[in-house]
């Protein structure tokens, strides 16, 4: 079935259209606050935005994901779900307010960085609260449907979020007072999916009564075990065990890129604050297209290769094309890298989500995903990081390309020497 099928399909249930809609808006309002902390952190006219403070903004916007993502499970498992959906918004809202007005006043930065911490640890709750409400809405037959329409929606919603930000920008002025009007603006329609969500029953979304839950204090510690306990049991396995180490490089090298990629259109490209701005939208809108090409075409090449021979050509011609794009340092090269790198990073995800779903024991799963997420959101982060000490002040370095570039070509070879020829489809262990 097509996309658009295939929503229609799940569509038809009452609740479920109003659990769906509650993600729109809130990834919408998402998309909108993340262009804003962006907009703050690398294009503000009064700010001269270093490559350290670029890695603070990356940081702000996804260590809550790594950090808090593995715990969050514990409350939406205690705490009524309907009402995460309902209170949380307006908990946002308040640290929206404040950030907006920690900006409005040129509040030392580091106030805004903890204001939009609070607004992102929020959401984490929010955004498991709302995976963990999706079985109560749709049927079992239709759950995976639903699992592959949802999240899709509700990232083509964060990209429209994201523009209506930009023209947003526009009307509201690049300074900050224009930034404090963005976050304003992202709390209020964010506050529309609380009432959206007080639409449905308390009951409805769960949780379950559970008698023998463990204390929340309990939960809390056996985290941190379990997903000790999910690290060792998937070293012991080939197949998934390489595939998120392939993950974990494409986010590094991602993340190496991304920040050479705004530093160069902040102050190489062009120094005239609006027109860096503008341009590096064009990378972000060529990116969301090669994610969602990757949505087209990764399912077409896994049914005529395995995933794990997919991975290595994936990250292969992601690291070729990059160099060749990109070396010469013009604004078209980094555009068409960035169609590129969406493609092949995407592909590398698709494949790397199947393996682990197909090899990984059941009782495993949960656990091997927190780790999933803390590697995808933190190995950004490192980069981030690590990118700071290596970039001069307008960005452009070979070196970092060259790491970057030949990084994705190095990470196929060692992929493909830890997989080696090994039977499609079977979970592969590695001895103890």
């Amino acid at each position: 079935m097509s996309f658009v099928s295939d929503l229609r399909a799940v569509l038809r249930g009452r609740d479920f259209r109003r659990l769906f809609a509650t993600r729109l808006v809130s990834q919408f309002s998402d998309g909108v606050f993340q262009f804003a902390v962006a907009g703050y952190a690398f294009f503000t006219p009064e700010k001269q935005t270093s490559a350290a403070e670029a890695a603070v903004a990356f940081a702000v916007l996804l260590l809550p994901y790594s950090i808090l993502g593995p715990f969050a499970g514990v409350f939406i498992d205690r705490w009524s779900r309907r009402q995460i959906l309902v209170i949380a918004p307006i908990v946002r809202g308040v640290f929206l307010i404040l950030a907006a007005l920690l900006v409005a006043l040129n509040a030392p930065d580091w106030c805004f960085y903890s204001a939009a911490l609070a607004v992102l640890g929020v959401n984490r709750f929010f955004l498991s609260a709302l995976s963990a409400s999706l079985p109560h809405v749709v049927e079992g037959e239709r759950l995976m449907l639903a699992n592959a329409v949802t999240p899709t929606s509700g990232t083509i919603a964060t990209f429209v979020g994201a523009g209506v930000g930009y023209v947003l920008r526009l009307v509201f002025g690049a300074e900050h007072g224009g930034t404090a009007m963005l976050l304003v603006f992202s709390g209020v329609v964010f506050g529309l999916s609380a009432l959206i969500a007080s639409t449905m029953h308390r009951a409805l979304l769960g949780p379950s009564f559970d008698p023998d839950r463990p204390q929340a204090r309990d939960a809390v510690r056996n985290v941190v075990t379990g997903m000790v306990d999910g690290a060792r049991h998937v070293l012991h396995m080939r197949a998934p065990a390489a595939a998120l180490a392939s993950m974990a490089a494409h986010r590094f090298l991602y993340g190496m890129t991304i920040v050479m990629t705004v530093m160069l259109y902040r102050f190489y490209f062009t120094t005239n604050v609006e027109a860096g701005l503008s341009h590096i939208t064009g990378v972000l809108a060529t990116s969301g297209l090669g994610f969602f090409t990757a949505a087209l075409i990764t399912p077409w090449a896994t049914n005529r290769y395995r995933p794990e021979t997919w991975i290595p050509i994936m990250l292969a011609v992601g690291g070729a094309l990059e160099l060749l794009l990109c070396l010469p340092f013009n604004q078209v090269g980094f555009l068409a890298a960035g169609f590129v790198l969406g493609v092949t990073g995407q592909s590398v995800k698709i494949c790397t989500d199947t393996i682990v779903q197909r090899d990984v024991e059941d009782a495993y799963l949960g656990r091997v995903f927190s780790i999933y997420d803390m590697l995808f959101n933190g190995m950004f982060v490192v980069a981030a990081v690590v990118v700071a000490l290596l970039l001069p002040a307008n960005g452009k370095s070979y070196l970092v390309l060259v790491i970057a570039s030949m990084g994705y070509v190095v990470s196929a070879l060692g992929y493909r020497l830890i997989t080696g020829p090994l039977p499609a489809g079977t979970p592969q262990r590695v001895a103890r």
